[in-house]
């Protein structure tokens, strides 16, 4: 009875401290999220959850993974909310947007559904808009427009970089690339965001990347700089717009006002503001003039196009008066040089955002807008100006447009756009910069089906992604046979991969180089059904008696577990360990868990979050066999029960 009794007392002060550690992470987690530092938040909230499974948690690591524009994971942690007990409507909604941001076009449209039935109060328009975006999604995508977006491999890096303009003979872009040889030197007092801790000086909280800065690169040479403006503060600056004669550039920054308005008990809200800077004789930049209607404690104003002639300066606001979250208004020059005031452009704004203005030779204007039926997150647009106003608006279609934001273009003399930024997935980092191509020749017809690895039968609205080494993604969505078609260009090598919902995807390799142009390429695809804490055993697993160091010939095995979460970056795993029964139990326990921690160690080294993957040592608990302690079994049977094995313990 004493010893009964003092296991439970073990058990019960084991739980306390266990809920006690879980309440302080989540706590911490809470706090780096209210201060908008989404990239330690995420961190924080995975570790609570997988302590103690929350609605609080899964819900807060869905909208920091969508405040980061990670759309994948989002989608994984709204599903998780949704079907958790009393989900707030708002989970279901989330969800519907991170499905459409993943071209998940029908699961988005039957969520959206969901949403409009159990909220009945949203307005017709936009639930037109969500339920014609996933319709017409899958049409463009069905009937891709022939052109190829370049990923620009010499401007971009493994972090965001976008908003590239043509500027002399090179380009300026924006980037939060860290880089201790570019760094600025330029020194300005921190901002207290919470009234304690100062904001990092080069790691910026909501992405954990560095901060936004203009880089230049000339076409005559590969190196990159930073370009040569004196800004005056160490936070982002970008993006920027030149006059023809390259002599005054318009761009947005942070600053740290004088007078910043403190909230109680909320961290401060530093807005983006507009600047400019012309030439001196001697071509230095001049100290940064700005613009008469900022309003730093009050709203943005960002995303500057000044027109070749100087005259006129559009940009993006949320200002009040506007019809929706940003809206794009116009700045005339009066006959006294200065800026008249600011004309909302209603013919274009929406109820959602509108950004990136740009004007061509031609009178057309394109900008980025999520309030028009798109595909998703922010679609580029073009509308013809007839005379004052603004006519017919059209978006560009796919592949111009991705699922996910498509914004920061730039156009050449005759009005076709140069570079666009986009965050579409397969690219090098977050936000990157293409060029496009409309003169792709495409030679070769790609058909196959994606099918369901046990049954064979076919899994209709999986996502196919077909992505270009060294070149563009297209996506398609298989038909009710599982069906699915691309082309394909010469000489081109490239990766084909199957999703969908509850799968495990599969990934193929294919070539179109010494192909005749007549040859149809086929190529089926098949998708594996996750089933949770099913145990997966990873053969040849082995190790050197009484030994748990990884053997090359295991670190082979444990690589194909690495490839597969790779493929699946949302499934988490547990990676248990198990020992025949020889041996003491208390030493084959240990030993097992020594063992296990050795192969999540490993698989950590090659990239794999540490909050994906946990040990588990079961010593000689879960035996397959007979061969329990005290009964005589060969050796082969022992081998059986000495195994490891994976568990899909979220998905």
């Amino acid at each position: 009875m004493k010893k009964i009794l003092l296991s439970i007392c073990t058990f019960f002060l084991l739980h306390i401290t266990f809920q006690g550690r879980a309440q302080y992470v989540l706590k911490e987690a809470d706090k780096q999220y209210e201060l908008y530092n989404y990239s330690k938040a995420v961190d924080l909230y995975e570790q609570a959850y997988q302590k103690q499974k929350t609605l609080h948690a899964a819900e807060r690591l869905a909208s920091a993974y969508g405040l980061m524009n990670n759309y994948v994971q989002a989608e994984s942690w709204y599903a998780i909310a949704s079907k958790m007990p009393n989900p707030k409507p708002e989970y279901i909604l989330g969800y519907a947007k991170a499905l459409q941001n993943n071209a998940k076009y029908r699961e988005a449209k039957g969520q959206y559904l969901n949403y409009i039935a159990l909220k009945k109060d949203i307005p017709v328009q936009l639930q037109e808009v969500w339920l014609t975006s996933c319709d017409s999604a899958l049409k463009w995508m069905k009937y891709p427009k022939s052109v190829e977006l370049i990923n620009q491999k010499a401007l971009n890096s493994i972090q965001s970089d976008w908003g590239a303009v043509k500027f002399k003979e090179g380009v300026v872009f924006t980037s939060d690339r860290t880089n201790t040889d570019l760094e600025s030197k330029e020194s300005t007092p921190f901002l207290k965001f919470d009234g304690a801790k100062k904001p990092n000086k080069k790691i910026y909280g909501w992405t954990g990347n560095g901060y936004l800065k203009l880089y230049f690169k000339s076409a005559a040479t590969a190196d990159i700089q930073l370009f040569p403006i004196r800004t005056g503060t160490n936070y982002h600056v970008g993006s920027a717009s030149f006059t023809a004669d390259y002599k005054t550039m318009y761009f947005t920054l942070t600053r740290i006002p004088d007078e910043l308005e403190k909230l109680k008990n909320k961290p401060s809200t530093v807005n983006v503001e507009i600047y400019s800077s012309a030439q001196d004789a001697d071509g230095n930049w001049t100290e940064p003039v700005s613009f008469p209607y900022n309003n730093v404690n009050a709203y943005s104003v960002g995303d500057p196009f000044i027109t070749t002639d100087g005259e006129s300066l559009y940009f993006a606001s949320n200002m009040p008066g506007g019809k929706g979250g940003t809206d794009v208004y116009v700045c005339e020059k009066t006959d006294k040089g200065d800026w008249g005031k600011p004309i909302n452009l209603k013919e274009i704004n929406t109820a959602g955002n509108e950004r990136s203005p740009v004007f061509d030779s031609k009178n057309n204007f394109y900008f980025s807008s999520d309030g028009y039926v798109g595909m998703g997150g922010l679609d580029v647009f073009r509308a013809w100006r007839a005379g004052g106003s603004i006519g017919k608006i059209e978006n560009m279609g796919y592949p111009f447009n991705s699922p996910q934001d498509d914004f920061g273009f730039s156009l050449n003399d005759s009005g076709g756009i140069v570079y666009l930024s986009s965050n579409r997935s397969n690219g090098l980092g977050n936000d990157d910069i293409y060029t496009i191509d409309q003169k792709q020749i495409l030679a070769f017809k790609l058909t196959g089906r994606v099918l369901d690895k046990k049954t064979n039968e076919p899994v209709a609205a999986a996502l196919v992604t077909l992505a270009k080494v060294n070149g563009s993604t297209i996506k398609a969505e298989t038909d009710d046979n599982g069906a699915y078609q691309f082309s394909l260009s010469k000489e081109s090598e490239y990766n084909l991969s199957a999703d969908k919902t509850g799968y495990r995807s599969d990934v193929e390799n294919l070539a179109t180089i010494g192909l005749a142009s007549s040859e149809v390429l086929v190529q089926d695809l098949y998708l594996e059904q996750i089933e949770i804490n099913k145990a997966i055993r990873l053969e040849n697993i082995y190790y050197d008696f009484d030994q748990w160091n990884i053997r090359p010939d295991a670190a082979v095995e444990l690589d194909k577990l690495v490839r597969i979460m790779n493929e699946n970056p949302t499934i988490w795993i547990e990676l248990g360990s198990h020992t025949d029964s020889r041996g003491k139990d208390t030493y084959n326990l240990k030993l097992s868990q020594q063992r296990a921690e050795s192969a999540v160690q490993y698989i950590i080294s090659k990239g794999i979050n540490k909050n994906r993957i946990t040990a588990k040592g079961y010593g000689e608990t879960q035996l397959l066999n007979q061969c329990a302690n005290g009964i005589e079994c060969t050796d082969v049977a022992h081998q059986l029960n000495r195994r490891t094995e994976f568990k899909i313990v979220k998905q």
